[in-house]
């Protein structure tokens, strides 16, 4: 068996070699679907549209450089393996599609809200678990291994792309051994807001949000279940800014959820973003178009924060399984809004969690993060603009400015601030 898979690998590397030097893609999925999963297929998994859909966005869009042009076509490789591979395990083992998730806690809101640190802090918590950088990228060992070196190679990969973007661990640290996003999980059917962070392709971004996504948190959720069925028991902690943008699938697969919505200063958070957007950018395109991306950012994140002025007014989720916390209260108060949240939940913060919060606050001041400044003009964001779209935003939810003192912690309004309220 390791020396007919040893083959079927050497075989998978030529045809990629080849394809490489190659045309970028000939219009045809079932090449790259054959490819990925040695002819065996992926029918019924309903990753032809959007694979065809990525593909030609990126072909015709996304001008990529020869790194992103080797880089997309080893990733949708790599994710089409996966899914697979999950195929493959479920028709041993049918009981994986029976793993409980229940009640996952999911951390959402505006991105560069201290959602990251805040993540890792809850999962400091023994009886908490989440997907890793390097389960997500492998959800599998390789058949006949004999030795488990799924995060060796993932640091390996991560290492070179630090060539690439040297600037990328300053603004947003990252090895394999750290909790994922879950936009990564997603990206495993090809129906992830990831994508249109690394290139520019505004048909796919269209082509998703028309679509909606309904699939694939149902298959994030499948993703969950062959984690779980590996060993990986506890409170699911789950992060990703994007849930903002798929609440109905969210609520629909997962309608126990516990929503924790992070909220920040507007005119602190765009500029970071547009920021880390180039960043991620800049390895895999022959151009970058600065205001394009303010553009991008400013856009999406204004019908974000309408998404979760929609919520306040109208939520899926009853009042109990809804927390709303800021930026400072996290960052400037980590352990009292890990209190709070254990509290608001009905979870038991024990002593060994909470003792392991405090070591990790201890240790990483900032949250592991570099001083870093970001620039309006680089991005040709205005700051006046921002302050008047995000207007009723900072209202409802109370965000204050970050050059105004800190004072004590109070509870965030979730619905429509009045004149004289």
């Amino acid at each position: 068996m390791e020396l007919e898979h040893g083959r079927s690998l050497r075989r998978r590397a030529a045809r990629f070699a080849a394809s490489v030097t190659g045309r970028f893609w000939s219009g045809d999925v079932t090449e790259l679907i054959d490819l990925a999963t040695d002819g065996v297929g992926l029918g019924g998994e309903g990753v032809e549209a959007p694979l065809a859909t990525l593909l030609r966005a990126c072909a015709e869009e996304a001008d990529l450089s020869l790194l992103g042009r080797l880089g997309l076509r080893w990733d949708v490789l790599r994710l089409l393996g996966n899914v697979a591979r999950l195929r493959t395990e479920e028709a041993r083992a049918p009981a994986i599609l029976e793993e409980p998730i229940t009640a996952p806690l999911i951390i959402t809101g505006l991105p560069r809200s201290g959602s990251t640190f805040f993540h890792r802090l809850l999962i400091a918590d023994p009886g908490a678990v989440a997907p890793l950088v390097w389960q997500t990228i492998y959800p599998y060992p390789e058949p006949g291994a004999r030795r488990d070196r799924r995060a060796e190679k993932v640091d390996r990969t991560l290492r070179r792309f630090a060539w690439f973007a040297p600037a990328l661990r300053s603004v947003h640290p990252l090895d394999s051994r750290t909790p994922q996003e879950c936009t990564e999980i997603t990206a495993q059917v090809l129906q992830s807001l990831r994508f249109e962070t690394m290139y520019d392709i505004p048909s796919y971004k269209a082509w998703l949000r028309a679509r909606g996504h309904l699939a694939a948190y149902r298959f994030h959720k499948r993703f969950l279940q062959h984690l779980q069925h590996q060993g990986q028991r506890g409170r699911w902690v789950l992060k990703c800014p994007d849930h903002v943008f798929a609440l109905d699938a969210l609520c629909a697969v997962y309608p126990d959820a516990r929503v924790v919505f992070l909220h920040r200063d507007p005119l602190k958070v765009l500029p970071s973003v547009a920021q880390l957007t180039e960043i991620l950018r800049a390895p895999f395109t022959r151009r970058l178009d600065r205001r394009a991306i303010g553009r991008m950012v400013v856009d999406d994140w204004v019908r974000g924060a309408g998404l979760m002025l929609n919520e306040a007014r109208a939520p899926r989720f009853p009042p109990a399984q809804v927390l709303h916390l800021r930026y400072r209260d996290v960052v400037h108060r980590p352990i009292e809004a890990a209190e709070r949240l254990y509290a608001h939940f009905g979870l038991d913060l024990s002593a060994p969690a909470r003792a392991a919060m405090e070591r990790l606050v201890a240790a990483q001041p900032r949250g592991g993060y570099g001083e870093n400044h970001y620039s309006f003009a680089s991005h040709f964001i205005d700051p006046d603009e921002l302050r008047a779209r995000f207007a009723e935003y900072v209202g409802v939810f109370g965000v204050p400015a970050e050059g105004e003192p800190a004072g004590p912690a109070r509870g965030v309004r979730t619905r429509p601030a009045h004149a004289g309220s």
